[in-house]
C-alpha cells in the first residue's frame, strides 16, 4: 500500500468515526461498484447515505475541489447501480461529501461534512 492509500484508509477511519459519533448506522465501507467504489455507506432516520471522503495532507488542493462534475458523475453512476442491484427503491437517498484536512506538523484532523452534494 502506498503512502497515498494510507492517508485515504485513514481518512476513511476518521469519518467513519465521525458518522458514528453523529449518529449514522455505517453499513458498508469501500464497497466496489462496476469501475467505483463508493467509501462509506450508511443509515440515519429514513436514509441511506453514500458518503464520499476526501483526504488532504496539504491546503494545495482541495477536498471540494477534488470532487468535480466527473468525479460526482461517477458516484451517481455507483448509487444507482447499488440501488439498482439491491432493490432498495423506496429508500430516501443522499450522497454526502466529507473532506478530511490533516495537519501533519500540529497532528491534528479537521473534518467538513457537505450534506446532499448531488
Amino acid at each position: 500500500m502506498n503512502y497515498k492509500q494510507k492517508v485515504g484508509q485513514f481518512g476513511e477511519m476518521l469519518a467513519k468515526k465521525y458518522l458514528e459519533r453523529q449518529g449514522y448506522e455505517i453499513i458498508e465501507m469501500n464497497l466496489k461498484v462496476s469501475y467505483k467504489e463508493l467509501d462509506i455507506i450508511a443509515a440515519k432516520g429514513d436514509f441511506l447515505i453514500f458518503v464520499e471522503v476526501k483526504t488532504r495532507t496539504t491546503s494545495e488542493f482541495s477536498g471540494e475541489e477534488a470532487t468535480g462534475y466527473y468525479k460526482k458523475k461517477s458516484l451517481k453512476y455507483a448509487i444507482i447501480k447499488y440501488l439498482n442491484d439491491n432493490d432498495l427503491w423506496e429508500k430516501e437517498v443522499r450522497a454526502d461529501l466529507i473532506v478530511v484536512d490533516i495537519n501533519k506538523i500540529k497532528k491534528t484532523a479537521k473534518i467538513k461534512h457537505y450534506k446532499d452534494i448531488l
